[in-house]
C-alpha cells in the first residue's frame, strides 16, 4: 500500500498494483475529485503522544482512551458531542477556551434527548476541560471534543436501559474550511434531517451522516461546501454550519425551526451585529435568495466564519467577501483571541 492524496486530515490509500499511471490532466482531475476543501491541521501520532483524555472518571494518555467495538454508541450513533475551540494569544502567552460553559449547557440539552444523564454539571465540565488543556500544555490553537455516549456493550436498537459515559479530548487544530478568501458552495440534493426524524437542534453523532452525504457530494462535484434545504425546500444550513445572508445591509438567517442547530457562534454574530447597528432577521429563506444575496457566510465553532463567494456556479455579490462579512470576521477573530474587552466574557483563560 502507499499514501494517496492527503488534505484536510484525510488520507486515501491505493494498492500499489492497482494504481494506474496518470497523465498530468488525469492527475489533476483525480486531485479535484479527491479534494477535501479544507486546510484543517490535524494532529499526527507524534503530536498526540503527550496529549490526555478524560474517560471513565479519570485522565489517561489519549492513546489509552479506547472503547470496545461492542459499545452501543459505536454501533448505533447513540452519542452527543460538542466541538469547542481554544485560541492561542501569543502576546499574552495565554490559551483562551471559547464559550466553554455555553457548549456544556448545550451538551446537557442534547443528552436529554437521548435519555442520557451527564455525570457532571456544566460548570464541572468547564473545570475538567481547563485541567485537560493544562495537562496537554498546548501553545497553539486547539479543538476540544467532549462526547457523552451510550457506553453499554450491548446490541439492540433503543435508547432506554443503557449506561452512558463521558469522554473529553483535545488536539491542535487549524481551519476547518477557508475563512479568508471564501468558499464555493453547492445546494445539496440531500435534504436536512427533520426535527421529527433526527432533530438537528442537538449535536447527535449519528445525525452527522446526513451532513457527510452533502459534504462529499459537494466536494466530489468540485465545490468546497454544501448548503442543505429543509424537506419543503427552504434553506436550512451548511453540512455542519449555520448560514447567514446579507440583503440590503441586513443579516438574514433561517430560524431554528427550519432544522437548524441552535448555534453558539450564530448567536454571538447576531449579538455583534446588534452592537454594530446591523439589523438581523430570522425568517424562512428561499433557495433563490442565495443567488440574489449581496453576501453569504457560514459560521460555527469548527467553521468559524467562512465567506461564501459562489453558490451553484453563481457569484455571490462581486465574488469576494463583502464588507459586512469582513467586519464581522475581524471582530469575531479578535474577540476569540482575547483582543476585545467587550467580548472577554466569551472566554475562559486556561493558564
Amino acid at each position: 500500500m502507499r499514501h494517496g492524496t492527503r488534505e484536510g486530515g484525510s488520507v486515501y490509500w491505493f494498492p500499489l498494483a492497482a494504481t494506474p499511471r496518470l497523465t498530468r490532466g488525469a492527475a489533476t482531475e483525480e486531485a479535484a475529485l479527491l479534494k477535501q476543501g479544507t486546510t484543517t491541521a490535524t494532529a499526527d501520532a507524534d503530536h498526540t503522544a503527550n496529549l490526555w483524555a478524560y474517560i471513565r472518571g479519570g485522565f489517561v494518555p489519549l492513546a489509552e482512551a479506547q472503547i470496545s467495538v461492542t459499545t452501543h454508541a459505536f454501533n448505533y450513533g447513540t452519542a452527543v458531542f460538542e466541538g469547542i475551540r481554544a485560541y492561542w494569544n501569543a502576546d499574552e502567552e495565554q490559551l483562551f477556551g471559547l464559550d466553554l460553559l455555553a457548549h456544556y449547557q448545550r451538551i446537557h440539552r442534547s443528552a436529554k434527548l437521548l435519555h442520557m444523564t451527564v455525570p457532571h454539571t456544566p460548570e464541572e465540565l468547564v473545570g475538567l476541560t481547563v485541567e485537560l488543556l493544562r495537562r496537554d500544555g498546548l501553545r497553539e490553537d486547539a479543538y476540544v471534543r467532549p462526547i457523552v455516549y451510550k457506553s453499554s456493550e450491548s446490541i439492540g436498537v433503543r435508547l432506554h436501559n443503557l449506561e452512558s459515559d463521558l469522554t473529553i479530548f483535545a488536539m491542535p487544530f487549524g481551519k476547518y474550511i477557508d475563512t479568508e478568501v471564501g468558499i464555493r458552495a453547492q445546494v445539496s440534493t440531500w435534504r436536512r434531517t427533520d426535527d421529527n426524524a433526527i432533530p438537528a437542534r442537538a449535536k447527535l453523532t449519528g445525525s452527522y451522516v446526513n451532513g457527510a452525504f452533502a459534504k462529499t457530494e459537494a466536494q466530489l462535484n468540485g465545490f468546497d461546501e454544501a448548503i442543505m434545504l429543509t424537506q419543503d425546500g427552504h434553506v436550512s444550513e451548511g453540512s455542519a454550519e449555520n448560514i447567514f445572508l446579507v440583503r440590503d445591509g441586513v443579516l438574514v438567517t433561517p430560524p431554528v425551526s427550519d432544522n437548524v442547530l441552535e448555534g453558539i457562534t450564530r448567536r454571538h454574530l447576531m449579538d455583534v451585529a446588534g452592537d454594530l447597528g446591523i439589523g438581523v432577521i430570522e425568517r424562512t429563506v428561499d433557495r433563490t435568495e442565495l443567488y440574489s444575496a449581496d453576501e453569504v457566510f457560514l459560521c460555527g465553532t469548527g467553521a468559524q466564519l467562512a465567506p461564501v463567494i459562489e453558490i451553484d456556479r453563481r457569484a455571490v455579490g462581486d465574488g469576494k467577501p463583502g464588507p459586512i462579512t469582513r467586519r464581522l470576521h475581524k471582530i469575531y477573530f479578535d474577540a476569540a483571541r482575547g483582543r476585545m474587552d467587550a467580548y472577554r466574557h466569551w472566554l475562559t483563560p486556561i493558564y
